[in-house]
């Protein structure tokens, strides 16, 4: 045979090459990711694989920075612990809980502080007898600070989700928001705040304060009343 005989019988188009298209290539990487992570998993639960397969926490936070400075001339004399359990459900009013709708069920502790403004008692509001052994003070009544959830002791005891509120948490940046129920529970406990004695043990608080630091300065007789102080 010469080689223009072989170069006759060559074919006029190379042979097409088989092989697996990129969706299948694709979902063969995604596979063995999956693998990887599970096998990380099992082989974390075993004695000498927790260094390798386990988590590095790092704090690359930047340093506090003091903003204001406030006086203060309010007398915290009393303070509440309290909390609340939150059941927030938000439904969709034409898709079923399955498509389209949450629910979080979240336990909130935090404080509420009771105080006395010594700030807006004046001149016309303290007055002492000629022996100076007898003071009235006329304060205004105990208020209640905003209340204060405390991180450590609340946490979400269960969260559910709808397909469509899983697949938007996908491209969320804060996907795990507590923020609703946080408010939430706030307001909760703000409210059993103003119904419990905290006002109340705040003034008893602070007339017994007042009342040891004039007895000290010599003062036999200390009365102390709470009302409106004109100001």
């Amino acid at each position: 045979m010469t080689l223009t005989d072989a170069a006759q019988r060559r074919p006029g188009k190379p042979p097409r090459r088989t092989g697996l298209p990129g969706w299948a290539k694709a979902a063969g990487v995604l596979a063995v990711v999956v693998a990887l992570l599970f096998a990380g998993t099992r082989l974390s639960l075993l004695p000498g694989f927790d260094d390798f397969f386990g988590e590095e926490t790092h704090d690359r936070s930047g340093p506090a920075l003091l903003k204001s400075i406030q006086d203060m001339s309010r007398y915290e004399a009393a303070s509440g612990n309290f909390q609340v359990v939150v059941d927030l459900e938000k439904d969709a009013k034409f898709l079923p809980d399955a498509v389209r709708g949450t629910r979080t069920l979240f336990v909130g502790a935090g404080t509420v502080g009771a105080y006395v403004d010594l700030g807006k008692v004046g001149e016309g509001q303290v007055t002492v007898n000629e022996d100076r052994t007898a003071a009235t003070l006329r304060l205004p009544h105990a208020r209640l600070g905003k209340p204060a959830l405390d991180p450590d002791r609340s946490y979400a005891v269960s969260k559910e989700r709808g397909l469509l509120d899983r697949l938007g948490d996908l491209f969320s940046d804060n996907p795990a928001d507590e923020r609703a129920v946080n408010r939430l529970a706030a307001r909760h406990i703000g409210e059993a705040a103003e119904e419990s004695e905290l006002t109340a043990r705040a003034e008893k608080n602070t007339t017994s304060m007042l009342q040891g630091l004039l007895h000290s300065l010599g003062f036999e007789d200390v009365t102390v009343h709470y009302g409106d102080t004109g100001r």
